[in-house]
Order: structure tokens, then C-alpha cells, then sequence
């Protein structure tokens, strides 16, 4: 099946639930069985068995997430929020001694985790350029266990070679894990370029509303069980009626996602020819650096890119920003409305330099008309001009 119809029928039985379009929301603790043999006896790989393991509303999101991220993909963990994903899948596979290794653009939460708790832990985390490629293999050490990715990378959008990674990896019997958000598993298949683990903040563009927390971690054979009992150790289930939610925002995302990508390159193209930007970091355009790989690897690009703007100075950037009428400022982005916030890159870079010469901001381009949205940031611009 092609994705948009894997996300409009993926995890749907109606006529086990009375013809019912979309999976009915159970709210379960307690499952009851109706004799004892049956209850003793019901094995570790009975799918339901208690709440915190999931009901059939669990079961139609992972099912379908499995088939959509694709590839030789076996199962789908649900957990609480974005970083529960990337934390559930990396405790999975390192104990004390370890070394792992992460590539230095990724998201700031996923860096802390690392150089903190697991820090605590004994393991350790090297950072790399996400640009190293086939490369990583001069960092590998007998005790690596692990290889992350994210591409593009959180901030500064750089495209990493995945395959050339997961080649490495495979020939050491590394496990890989990417995150994956930036394409929300439907401009691309991580698992089918050889990575063993896709993790997402579903919060992103699978809910698509800025209104529900949660995670995903799509594995393949060979991992799957072990992120599965690492998920359930911890206790990470989410509450049912997120889940529905989750559903209902992935049945849309085939008229979302090509939408933020055209309205997303089109005010990159715009931002470009601005005198006041000295810099586009977006990979769909044939100007950025990382632009073949994301030609080669995706279909596709989402709503979220970056760009400097050529002063330092926060207070133009804040006039700049503090009266747009559609772009909000807040954290996270997938959702149908648009934001525009200050970042900071070089305060999460250990392994690379990051230098613009100028102001970073991210941007994300929701599901509002593009010709309104630059008229936002026209008038953006002259506020900018006009200040410090």
C-alpha cells in the first residue's frame, strides 16, 4: 500500500467493533478473564492482559505507525511524549561501561539525557559531526553500543548519510536508532536505509494539534522486543483518549505534509532573497549543503526549517517577532499554525562550531495560507529595520 492509504485504513477493523469507522477508545485498568486456566495460563504474549500494556486503542496506533514507517519494521512501542521514546530506546541497550555515540546537531533534551543521567550511569556519550558519513567508524570502540542520528538535525537542518552509518554499524553489530520526527515517518523510511530503531515525537505530526503529548519507537526484528520490555519496565503507557487523538491527527497527514512542504519551501525561497537573512538552512532547497541527500533519501520535506538573520542585536530580532499576527512563539511545531522562535545552537555543540555570524531562529510553517504568512513576516522585517 502506498502511505496515504497505510494512514487512512492502517489499524481499523470495523466490523470487529460493529461497524464502527474508528477504533473505540477503552479505558482499562483491570482485564478479566472468564476462568482460571485461562488467567494462569495466558502467557507473557498475551496482547491484552493489563491497561499499562495496552488495549485495542493502542494496538490500532502501534499497527499503524509500524506500517507506515515501513521497511522490515516488526513492531511500534507507544509511550508517553517524544523524549520518553528517545529515553525508553536508548536505556534498552546500554548498561555501565558503555560508550555511545551521537551525532552533534541532535535535539538538546536527547544531549542532557545523555551527558547527565546516563553520565550517571557510567556510560558514555561521544558527540560527532553529522556530517562524518562512512567516517564513524574511526570513533567506534569495542564497548560502543549504540550509534544516534537525526536528520535533519534539530536546529541547523544538516542531512546525515544514514546508509553509510548503518553500514558501519551493521558490519559491528551496532544498534542504530534515529530520530525521525522531522518527516513524521511519511517522507522517510529509516528502517528501510538500515536503521534498527525510528523513534518520533508523535506530539509532532502524527497528532498535529499542539494538544497531546507522546512518543513512538518503530523497530525491526531484532530490537524490537528488547525496546518493548524496556518501555514496559519503566512503566511508559499512554492514556487512551491521546491515543485517539493520535489517530484521528494521523488519518490527515497525507493532505498535511504535502501541504507544509510546499508552503515550507516557498517561504524558504522567499526568506532567501531577503537582504536581511544571511542564511537558509533548509535541505529542500538546491542551495543548501545537505541538499542530495535529502534528494536522495526523502520524498518530501516538512513545515520546519531555520534561518540568521544578519544582526546579532535580540532587540530588532524581538521587534521583529513580538508583533507577528500568525506565527506564535512556543515550543514544539507540527502542529496547523505557524511559530517563529529565537535558537540557540552553538550552546548544544561540543564536537562542531557553530558560528552563522548573525541571529538563529527556527521557524515552522503550519497549514495557514503562504502568501499571508509572508505578509506576516514582511511586516516582521520593517519592524526589524526600524529598530536598535
Amino acid at each position: 500500500m502506498k502511505d496515504d492509504t497505510i494512514i487512512t485504513h492502517s489499524g481499523r477493523h470495523p466490523f470487529e467493533n460493529h461497524g464502527v469507522v474508528n477504533p473505540p477508545v477503552y479505558h482499562a485498568s483491570t482485564i478479566l478473564f472468564p476462568t482460571m486456566d485461562e488467567y494462569v495460563n495466558r502467557g507473557d504474549t498475551a496482547r491484552i492482559r493489563y491497561g499499562r500494556r495496552g488495549t485495542p486503542t493502542t494496538f490500532a496506533l502501534e499497527d499503524a505507525l509500524t506500517e507506515l514507517e515501513g521497511g522490515p519494521a516488526k513492531g511500534t512501542a507507544i509511550v508517553p511524549s517524544g523524549l520518553a521514546a528517545i529515553t525508553m530506546s536508548l536505556m534498552a541497550f546500554v548498561q555501565t561501561g558503555d560508550h555511545i555515540l551521537i551525532t552533534d546537531n541532535t535535539y538538546g533534551p536527547t544531549r542532557s539525557f545523555s551527558t547527565g543521567k546516563l553520565s550517571q550511569l557510567g556510560i558514555e556519550a561521544e558527540f560527532y559531526d553529522p556530517a562524518i558519513g562512512a567516517g564513524i567508524e574511526k570513533l567506534i570502540r569495542p564497548n560502543t553500543r549504540l550509534i544516534w542520528l537525526e536528520s535533519p538535525g534539530s536546529q541547523t537542518f544538516e542531512m546525515q548519510d544514514v546508509r553509510a552509518i548503518a553500514e558501519v554499524a551493521k558490519s559491528k553489530s551496532i544498534v542504530t536508532m534515529i530520530d525521525n520526527t522531522w518527516s513524521g515517518g511519511y517522507y522517510f523510511k529509516p528502517l528501510s536505509h538500515g536503521i534498527d530503531i525510528s523513534v518520533q515525537a508523535g506530539t509532532k505530526y502524527i497528532v498535529a494539534h499542539s494538544d497531546v503529548m507522546l512518543g513512538s519507537i518503530t523497530c525491526n526484528e531484532a530490537t524490537f522486543d528488547q525496546v518493548y520490555a524496556s518501555a514496559q519496565s519503566f512503566g511508559a503507557c499512554s492514556g487512551p483518549d491521546d491515543i485517539y487523538l493520535a489517530l484521528r491527527g494521523l488519518r490527515t497527514m497525507g493532505v498535511r505534509m504535502p501541504r507544509h512542504h510546499e508552503s515550507g519551501l516557498k517561504i524558504a525561497r522567499w526568506l532567501q532573497e531577503r537582504p536581511e537573512v544571511i542564511r537558509v538552512m533548509h535541505p529542500g532547497l538546491p542551495q543548501d549543503p545537505s541538499h542530495e541527500l535529502w534528494k536522495r533519501d526523502f520524498t518530501g520535506a516538512s513545515g520546519l526549517f531555520g534561518f540568521v538573520v544578519e544582526s546579532d542585536n535580540p532587540l530588532k530580532a524581538a521587534a521583529m517577532m513580538d508583533g507577528l499576527k500568525f506565527f506564535g512563539m512556543g515550543s514544539s511545531w507540527g502542529g496547523f499554525e505557524s511559530l517563529l522562535i529565537p535558537a540557540s545552537p552553538e550552546k548544544n555543540r561540543t564536537a562542531t562550531d557553530w558560528n552563522p555570524g548573525g541571529f538563529t531562529m527556527r521557524i515552522h510553517v503550519g497549514l495557514e495560507d503562504a502568501d499571508d504568512l509572508i505578509a506576516d513576516l514582511d511586516a516582521g522585517f520593517e519592524r526589524y529595520n526600524q529598530a536598535g
